[in-house]
């Protein structure tokens, strides 16, 4: 690349950087003021990066040890804490005449224009001073007046890198770079240089909008109490609310399986008479302890007042279908008006219904069988 045109790829690279921050004067607000600080955020635009430094040479490439190189790089952030540059650079030297020639240095020169790709990993927050590491590879041409080429080469370093405004970081960095020519002097094969460059990142194009603040959805209004009653339970002592309409709830408003269990209430052989209505004169013995059982049938009905049940009355074997059919009629139509004297509303009970001799839940063989199936039975309606 003659030295024209790379004073000229420069010269584009500085105007670029003016043009820049003439876009960002010209779309601030008026407030900017507030802005121009130069505090910013993660940006992911791109940018370019023209830098300028010092080359300090590998000695055995027999030239002066020191001298400027310059180049230009163009890249992005792909995380806060990673930026990847693709980039060219040149420097150049002035050869040594050697010993022989009286020492100093001739009129023929020795350059390198290189073209590759490097990483930068930053630590710490995006707006402080963020130390980094560097590490890149490309390729490097070599010019001298025994022979020009491309070979391969890499570089790794360290610098420290300063937002200053919404477009704009500066970078110094320091590193060493290792180059793999073997053609420009058959004597010699590998050279190590060091450098030291400050670039001005300048980012374009617009920043992206700044996050919208959403506001929080209001708390919808709390339920009066007093009025909203699901399935019989007050709204603000429903845990399940949502249950369709009629379901058998406990206390919390959730599904509660009501068993009433009348095991105990058995009733003496061929009772109760035609017309008999008190149910203690027909129960087994003993009377009291099959009361209680009936009470606390009562009781659950009571506490669960959207419970319907269905009022069914058995016999044992003994004796024809046909009566024991209205016995259990009669068995279940006692303990239906006990029910219903005591406070249960007929509404709510199925019945009363016999079931005969059907059913049994005891062996009709034993008399002890047989007294278990001498029963009424409270079946919930689930």
């Amino acid at each position: 690349m003659k030295r024209k045109g790379l004073y000229f790829l420069i010269a584009l690279a500085l105007g670029g950087v003016g043009a820049v921050h003439a876009q960002d004067a010209a779309t601030a607000p008026a407030d900017s003021a507030s802005t121009s600080s130069g505090v910013s955020s993660y940006d992911s635009r791109w940018y370019i990066a023209p830098t300028v430094g010092g080359y300090y040479n590998d000695t055995k490439r027999n030239t002066n040890s020191r001298q400027f190189y310059y180049g230009l790089g163009f890249g992005r952030f792909f995380t806060p804490n990673l930026s990847i540059d693709a980039f060219i650079d040149r420097t150049k030297r002035r050869i040594d005449r050697g010993v022989a020639n009286g020492g100093g240095h001739g009129t023929n020169s020795w350059a390198n224009n290189s073209i590759g790709v490097a990483a930068r990993f930053y630590y710490g927050d995006w707006n402080a001073w963020r130390p980094y590491l560097l590490a890149g590879v490309m390729g490097s041409h070599h010019q001298n007046p025994m022979a020009r080429g491309w070979s391969p080469a890499a570089e790794l370093g360290a610098g420290v890198s300063k937002t200053v405004t919404d477009s704009t970081d500066i970078r110094l960095e320091a590193g060493y770079r290792y180059d793999w020519d073997n053609k420009s002097n058959p004597a010699k094969s590998g050279y190590g240089d060091e450098f030291l460059g400050l670039s001005i990142v300048s980012r374009f194009g617009a920043p992206a909008a700044a996050a919208v603040a959403v506001a929080p959805t209001p708390a919808p209004a709390a339920p009066d109490c007093s009025k909203t009653i699901v399935n019989g339970v007050n709204l603000c002592d429903n845990k399940c609310p949502n249950l369709p309409e009629g379901t058998i709830v406990g206390p919390d408003g959730c599904p509660q399986k009501v068993v009433i269990d009348l095991r105990g209430v058995n009733f003496k052989f061929d009772r109760p008479k035609k017309g008999e209505t008190d149910i203690s004169k027909a129960l087994a013995e003993p009377t009291a302890d099959s009361i209680s059982v009936l009470n606390q049938a009562v009781d659950t009905l009571q506490r669960y007042p959207q419970v319907h049940v269905t009022v069914a009355g058995y016999t044992d074997s003994i004796g024809s279908d046909a009566y024991n059919q209205s016995l259990s009629e009669r068995r279940a139509k006692i303990v239906y008006d006990y029910l219903t004297s005591h406070g249960i509303a007929a509404s709510r009970l199925e019945g009363p219904i016999g079931h005969g001799k059907n059913d049994p839940i005891g062996d009709n063989a034993t008399d002890a069988g047989r007294a278990q199936n001498r029963r009424t039975e409270l079946q919930v309606q689930q």
